[in-house]
């Protein structure tokens, strides 16, 4: 069995799915694909179970009702990684805007011990973003400016939805206490992850615009991100994200 996980969560992902997991499983370095889909209707699992048929044993599914939220499906995916055994544990994105090749450097750091958490940056030397729009730019880089400086987490990229995880440090986050379920989910599990104490280490990666699909960001994502960093850093002075203490970071909100 592969030591290496990728959790991928889909929604109509159709155009793209197929062609994500035959990149992955043809890297050099042996990955187990999950593939986290929330009842696409476009009949996304319905590709992913025809390729179950042909690897069998390097790629899964897991099936939810609905939208439930990008972060309760990482966090499905993180549960079932460690239920498995998986050392390495990735995210990433199934529209092609994170290049699969890029796995075999993040795994490479985990491996060799150099970070417990490696996040794949647009803002470290050497990574930049292709077709985005001067104003979108501005606006993902104003918000990692802002991130950085409300949670002191001087992670230069803290909205990347690139990461690996050394098993150890999902083990250790108490993953009932993580909050947020759009992107600002991203910002919550490196705060986590700093807080109690893990290294983390960004590599520049180039992040392309999705070319085929839909994007997944709505205001109430964007609201969630802006208002959830400063209760997120207002809560970390009241407690841990350390899985054997009680405290409880705060009701988890409901999926829309």
């Amino acid at each position: 069995m592969s030591k290496n996980l990728v959790i991928i969560p889909t929604y109509n992902e159709k155009e793209n799915v197929g062609k994500m997991i035959d990149a992955v499983l043809s890297l050099p370095v042996p990955f187990h694909v999950l593939i986290v889909d929330d009842g696409s209707p476009d009949g996304t699992a319905n590709i992913v179970k025809s390729k179950i048929r042909q690897s069998p044993g390097s790629l899964s599914i897991m099936e939810r009702p609905g939208k439930l939220g990008l972060g309760t499906a990482y966090i499905a995916g993180f549960r079932w990684g460690i239920q498995h055994g998986f050392d390495y544990i990735f995210e990433m994105d199934c529209d092609f805007s994170h290049n699969p090749k890029d796995l075999l450097r993040m795994q490479e750091v985990l491996q060799n011990g150099l970070a417990d958490v490696v996040v794949g940056s647009r803002y470290v030397r050497g990574g930049r973003c292709v077709n985005w729009p001067a104003d979108r730019k501005i606006l993902s880089y104003g918000a990692s400016l802002y991130v950085r400086c409300v949670t002191w987490m001087w992670v230069k990229d803290p909205t990347a939805g690139f990461v690996g995880y050394r098993r150890k440090v999902l083990e250790t986050i108490d993953l009932d206490k993580i909050k947020f379920i759009g992107y600002a989910f991203q910002i919550e599990m490196k705060f986590a992850a700093r807080q109690l104490g893990f290294k983390i280490k960004e590599i520049p990666i180039t992040f392309t615009d999705r070319i085929e699909g839909a994007s997944k960001m709505s205001k109430g994502i964007v609201k969630e991100a802006i208002l959830g960093v400063l209760q997120m850093k207002w809560m970390s002075f009241f407690g841990s994200f350390r899985k054997e203490e009680n405290w409880e970071f705060a009701p988890k909100e409901e999926a829309r």
